[in-house]
């Protein structure tokens, strides 16, 4: 998967965002890995992968595509944050029979990062990620194509002081 294009967009809204509210030359490593973290609780909530207790279904492919792009955008936001910006190979990533097995891979991951801020475990998360939106039926056209859709939705956002 080609990640550049998605790189260049994403450090185009990141410095967007920064400059507007005033966040030049501040550490916001802590702050994007917090927000990936519950933009990952967001996306296994619409998949519902966990309610064992409940008979309703997931929410639309189109709903839960949309959240699993957020977190790709702050994996991107992150990796651009600490330098890591190459293509990510697929083959180090973690791929587990569940979606619920996944999702707890992918926290886990995150937690290991934080503590080293390192470019492999950065690499293995990134992975790992994409393992968790292929296994939610996403192929890469789709996901990219919901990035740069969600991605002009944060500009805007922007444009309107979110």
């Amino acid at each position: 998967m080609e990640l550049k294009k998605l790189y260049t967009m994403q450090l185009e809204l990141d410095s967007k965002i920064e400059k507007q509210h005033g966040l030049k030359n501040q550490d916001l490593v802590e702050q994007k890995i917090l927000a990936l973290l519950v933009e990952l609780g967001e996306l296994a909530n619409e998949t519902r992968c966990f309610k064992f207790w409940s008979v309703k279904p997931a929410s639309e492919q189109r709903v839960i595509l949309e959240e699993y792009v957020d977190g790709v955008h702050f994996l991107l936001s992150i990796g651009l944050t600490l330098g890591y910006t190459s293509d990510i190979p697929r083959e180090v990533g973690t791929k587990t029979e569940s979606l619920t097995e996944q999702f707890l891979s992918i926290y886990e991951l995150v937690t290991l990062f934080k503590e080293e801020k390192q470019e492999e475990p950065f690499l293995v998360l990134f992975a790992t990620f994409m393992e968790l939106g292929a296994m939610l039926g996403f192929t890469w056209d789709e996901v990219e194509n919901a990035y740069m859709t969600k991605n002009k939705v944060n500009h805007d956002r922007q444009q309107q002081g979110y």
